[in-house]
């Protein structure tokens, strides 16, 4: 698909979670995405990846298999052959092989029979079946290393549960894509280029951290009684900074995590050129972190809606705004923080629950390399 006129608004279709007597909310994204123009993609007789988050074993913040059908169902009603896909990840939990990652999905909901399709984990058993796939006009990446079944189909779209981010601020269309379909060696090109530093004076030694920890990346000083950070086999996930309550992981690069972003956008890229994609986001159980985690805390503000868009750019941007104009949501992280007597007031939710973050950067390069764009024109569904 060509580049998306960065000057001309794109318009992103949106619906709140009122629902009618006679239709529940699986139904409603349904009416949604029809009214946004998914039919105009030819789906007949194509290979249609459906790409989403299945949720950690454990978590429960990840949206329902039902809206997972709800999509499927239509791709099929446009005569596609639709498949949910995930890539495998780069740190421990239940999703780092296909087996456990297909196990973790079944747990959670996402089997042939509930959601109307298969299930495939788009990098293979190990994690290792990518593809080199051009970034066109990347600065950070040349090649991205994407699941092959993610780029083995003709049509692409991503469902996508918007929530909070430990690292990226807020994890939404871009994130799901660019990170989620990356395979375990992309996922680590991407994270590669920060590592973090501990403080001494506020680490505990519970080793949480450890625990989350895939590469060898950190070792507990036994005498001293603190963790430590291996600067040799560390790849700057971020992973142990969520594991730590007590504040004691940073980066030690202010350029890290916005690096993180423009890898992001540029793996995006690299997933939806060329092929026709389209895409949706859920706006609701607005979790502080990620659902990789194996446990979830409860929602920063209240449920907003469903938006769809061709543009995963504008998608991003307006669930920002709508968010960024919710009322925090009493007894959770955004407002302990914002109860506390040392806090800065950020102006911005995410920012606030995650004061290490910054998700702008990534904004701004997926514009700039003609990912699509900000400015946006909303369409209310009823």
């Amino acid at each position: 698909m060509d580049k998306l006129n960065t000057k001309t608004p794109s318009k992103v279709f949106w619906t709140d979670f009122r629902c009618k007597p006679d239709e529940g909310p699986a139904a409603k994204l349904k009416r949604l995405v029809k009214a946004a123009g998914i039919s105009k993609i030819d789906m007949d007789g194509k290979f249609v990846a459906i790409k989403m988050h299945f949720g950690e074993s454990g978590n429960m913040s990840f949206l329902r298999p039902n809206y997972a059908k709800a999509v499927a169902d239509t791709v099929k009603e446009l005569g596609g052959k639709p498949f949910l896909t995930d890539c495998n990840t780069m740190y421990p939990g239940c999703r780092k092989n296909a087996l456990e990652h297909l196990y973790c999905a079944w747990e959670n909901g996402f089997t042939p029979l509930t959601v109307g399709c298969p299930v495939i984990i788009g990098d293979g058993l190990k994690g290792t079946d990518d593809i080199a796939v051009p970034v066109k006009d990347g600065e950070y990446v040349k090649e991205a290393k994407i699941g092959r079944a993610v780029m083995d189909a003709d049509v692409f779209i991503s469902l996508t549960h918007f929530k909070g981010h430990e690292m990226t601020g807020f994890g939404g269309a871009i994130k799901n894509i660019g990170m989620g379909c990356g395979s375990r060696a992309g996922k680590t090109e991407q994270h590669s280029n920060g590592k973090p530093r501990i403080n001494p004076e506020l680490c505990r030694g519970c080793k949480r951290c450890l625990r989350e920890c895939a590469n060898l990346g950190l070792v507990f000083d036994e005498k001293r009684k603190k963790m430590t950070v291996d600067l040799e086999h560390c790849v700057g996930c971020g992973r142990c900074i969520g594991a730590c309550n007590f504040d004691a992981i940073s980066f030690a690069q202010d350029a890290a995590i916005k690096e993180l972003n423009c890898k992001m956008a540029e793996y995006t890229k690299a997933v939806v050129d060329g092929r026709p994609h389209f895409h949706i986001s859920l706006v609701c159980d607005v979790s502080p972190t990620c659902d990789c985690h194996s446990g979830n805390d409860t929602p920063i503000i209240p449920d907003v809606g469903i938006f769809a868009s061709f543009d995963p750019l504008a998608l991003d941007q307006a669930c920002v705004d709508a968010c960024l104009k919710q009322t925090p949501l009493p007894g959770s992280q955004l407002t302990d923080a914002m109860d506390d007597p040392h806090f800065h007031d950020r102006h911005d939710h995410f920012d606030n629950t995650n004061p290490n973050t910054e998700y702008r950067t990534c904004l701004e390069h997926a514009e700039k390399i003609g990912l699509g764009t900000r400015q946006y024109e909303p369409v209310k569904v009823k």
